[in-house]
């Protein structure tokens, strides 16, 4: 009787360890990826606070890290994986979330917002807006940092 309790533990351990252990593997080039683009970005401008940390792949990889400054202003940083520049912007000197939401929302009349994330394209910082349509087709929206100025769509896939 034993056996028949022991042997299914045994192997709801060994499953579980062995998903625990693709878990992390599969995060550790984010993590190796966010630990280079912070250590960019303090050579860069003096970091206090890394609130948040993304990888943006559009034309190129750019890593995006939201966080402040020594004097607590909340700031912006975009380091392209392949050039040496790195762009920083003080968070209220572009649009918020909202405010690109918003701009979607006045041009077109989505269904679903599935995401919202700041990248880079051509050297121009720029809110992606991810979202379905009335037809539930995939579309892609996107909006200039600074001017909120529409740059391109995607739609209809």
């Amino acid at each position: 009787m034993k056996k028949w309790i022991v042997i299914p533990l045994i192997v709801i351990v060994v499953i579980a360890g062995s998903l625990i252990k693709i878990y992390f593997s599969s995060v550790q080039p984010v993590k190796a990826a966010e630990k280079k683009a912070v250590s960019i970005a303090k050579g860069k401008i003096q970091l206090s606070e890394v609130d948040d940390f993304h990888i943006y792949n559009g034309i190129e990889t750019v890593y995006v890290i939201e966080g402040k400054n020594k004097q607590g202003s909340k700031v912006i940083v975009w380091v392209p994986e392949k050039s040496k520049k790195v762009y920083i912007k003080k968070a209220k000197d572009g649009l918020t979330k909202e405010e690109a939401i918003q701009k979607l929302v006045n041009e077109k009349q989505p269904k679903k917002i599935i995401s919202v994330r700041l990248g880079m394209e051509k050297n121009i910082p720029l809110w992606e807006i991810y979202y379905r349509s009335e037809n539930n087709l995939i579309n892609y929206y996107y909006v200039h940092f600074e001017t909120g100025e529409w740059l391109k769509k995607i739609e209809n896939l």
